[in-house]
C-alpha cells in the first residue's frame, strides 16, 4: 500500500504541475485526438436522458463543454479535476460559451459532493488515478442518484496501444531514470484489468456492470508529434532535466521510432480500450 500511495501522490503532483499545464498547452490537438470518445460519451448521456451529470478527470473541460451544450439550459454538467492549471483552462473556454457548464478543482475520490445530486457520471481516462479506486467510486456512488448512469473509458493492456508506450520504449536507453510501469498502481494503464474494474465497481455501489471492448481510430497532424511527446507522459516529464545534448537525442531517437505510425501530414493509431457501465445500486450503501 506504501507503494500505491506514493504512486498516487506523484500522479497527483504531476497533475498538479507540469502535465497539467502541458495538457493546457496542448488542448487543441488533443480534444481533437480523442474526439471519438468525447462523441462516445455524449451519446451516452443524450441516450441516458441525464440532466445532471459529472464528469470526472475533466482535464481542460472539452467533454464537459460538449455534454453542456448537448444538455442545453434544461441541464448541468460539473467537471471535476485534481489540476488547477487544467481547470483555469476549462474556465477560459466555457467563458466564451453560455452553455450549463461549471468547473470544479478538487479530488473526486474524497470532495465531499452534495449526496444523490447526479443521474449521470462519466469519464475519459479520468479514474485510473485514484489513490484508493474503492473509496473513490464509493463517493461518487454517494454523489449519484438511485439507479444513476455509470459511463467511462479507459485503457487496455499497453502491449495493445503500442502508440501510447513509443515514446519510452525508444528513449529509455538514453533516459535511464525513466519510472517503470506497474500495472498494480495508479497511472494510464492501471485499469487494464476488466475483473479488477468490476471488483471495485461492484465493492464500491455499482452495479449492472457492463464492459467491453472499444478499438478507435485517432489522428493528430504529424507537425504536433514531436511537441505532443516532449511535453506528455514520461519521456515529455522527464526532458526538461536533461542537457541539451541528450534532449535532441532523445527527440530524434523517439521521433524516428513513431515512423510506422506517420502516414504523410497525418499521425493515425488505434486507441484499445475498455468501455465501462454501470448503475448505481439501489441496495443500502453508505
Amino acid at each position: 500500500m506504501d507503494a500505491e500511495r506514493r504512486a498516487a501522490d506523484e500522479q497527483a503532483a504531476r497533475w498538479k504541475g507540469r502535465a497539467g499545464h502541458a495538457w493546457g498547452d496542448l488542448k487543441g490537438v488533443l480534444d481533437e485526438m480523442f474526439r471519438p470518445f468525447e462523441e462516445l460519451l455524449v451519446e451516452a448521456v443524450a441516450a441516458e436522458q441525464a440532466r445532471h451529470v459529472l464528469e470526472v478527470g475533466c482535464g481542460t473541460g472539452g467533454i464537459t463543454l460538449a455534454v453542456a451544450r448537448r444538455l442545453g439550459p434544461a441541464g448541468r454538467c460539473v467537471g471535476v479535476d485534481i489540476s488547477e492549471a487544467m481547470i483555469t483552462t476549462a474556465r477560459e473556454y466555457a467563458g466564451q460559451e453560455d452553455v450549463p457548464a461549471s468547473f470544479l478543482c478538487a479530488d473526486a475520490q474524497d470532495h465531499p459532493f452534495e449526496p444523490g445530486t447526479f443521474d449521470a457520471v462519466i469519464s475519459r481516462f479520468g479514474v485510473m488515478f485514484f489513490r484508493d479506486s474503492v473509496r473513490a467510486f464509493a463517493n461518487l456512488r454517494r454523489a449519484a442518484r438511485d439507479e444513476a448512469a455509470l459511463r467511462f473509458v479507459v485503457w487496455r493492456d499497453p502491449a495493445e496501444n503500442p502508440f501510447m508506450t513509443t515514446a519510452q520504449r525508444a528513449a529509455a536507453p538514453l533516459l535511464p531514470d525513466l519510472p517503470v510501469r506497474r500495472p498494480d498502481e495508479p497511472g494510464q494503464f492501471a485499469f487494464a484489468d476488466p475483473d479488477k474494474v468490476r471488483r471495485i465497481l461492484a465493492e464500491s455501489g455499482w452495479a449492472g456492470i457492463d464492459i467491453r471492448p472499444v478499438d478507435v481510430v485517432c489522428t493528430l497532424p504529424e507537425k504536433e508529434l514531436v511537441h505532443y511527446f516532449t511535453r506528455l507522459g514520461a519521456v515529455g516529464m522527464h526532458l526538461p532535466e536533461v542537457d541539451e545534448q541528450t534532449r535532441d537525442r532523445v527527440v530524434e531517437t523517439v521521433r524516428a521510432a513513431f515512423d510506422p505510425f506517420v502516414h504523410g501530414s497525418e499521425v493515425r493509431f488505434t486507441a484499445a480500450c475498455w468501455t465501462v457501465g454501470a448503475r448505481a445500486s439501489t441496495a443500502k450503501f453508505s
